[in-house]
């Protein structure tokens, strides 16, 4: 949740309010609609019907349809950054990091099988790998910037909260991988947490093939 905004920041005009309505009413109808049929199947005219706007208002908005999914994405970086931040002060970074993660699952969508068809849709959708790259890329800066602050004064702490945010996301994705094998049935947030315990297990303790 954002904080309230200082009492000299102008707050937003009724048609500011309006505009932001009818851009989140968008991106949900359109979220809702790629998850159900498929990126690629869904028109804009659909997606304009579904949100009772005009073809030309959502062209305004947003240039393509992949715009909209960038959109979306941005919400799920913010509740990302917003999360870590929250992280009280003596949290381990590391663990301040995968509690900002399992924070972001059910902001993702308000049930499981929403929440599924959201990370299928963006993870194995093939004209969808440019914007989740992108959304990667965006989520390791923030993560990178936040855990530069909580990881103690040291030379080189800047490429270690680097080293951090990329190894997070990796468990994070490799989670993702393992949800989508299996079709979505566990919950998602005991399955990241469990692939974050082996990650931190397999440093520790490296495994050995047998000779």
């Amino acid at each position: 949740m954002k904080p309230d905004a200082p009492d000299d920041q102008p707050k937003p005009g009724l048609r500011e309010r309006k505009q932001a309505r009818a851009r989140n009413t968008l991106i949900a109808e359109a979220m809702r609609l790629f998850s159900a049929k498929g990126y690629d199947e869904t028109t804009v005219d659909e997606i304009a019907d579904a949100a009772e706007v005009s073809r030309r208002t959502l062209f305004r908005m947003f240039e393509t349809k992949g715009d909209i999914v960038l959109a979306w994405t941005r919400g799920m970086t913010q509740t990302l950054t917003e999360a870590l931040a929250a992280c009280p002060a003596e949290m381990h970074p590391a663990d301040a990091m995968m509690h900002a993660f399992t924070s972001l699952v059910p902001r993702i969508a308000a049930n499981r099988q929403d929440t599924y068809a959201f990370v299928f849709l963006i993870e194995k959708t093939p004209s969808l790998q440019t914007v989740s790259l992108q959304k990667y890329g965006k989520w390791e800066d923030c993560l990178a910037d936040g855990l530069a602050k909580r990881i103690a004064e040291r030379k080189n702490r800047k490429t270690a909260a680097r080293l951090m945010a990329r190894c997070g996301i990796a468990i994070f994705r490799t989670a993702l991988d393992e949800w989508i094998r299996l079709k979505g049935r566990p919950a998602l947030v005991p399955l990241l947490q469990n692939t974050y315990a082996l990650q931190s297990s397999l440093w520790v303790a490296p495994v050995r093939a047998e000779p």
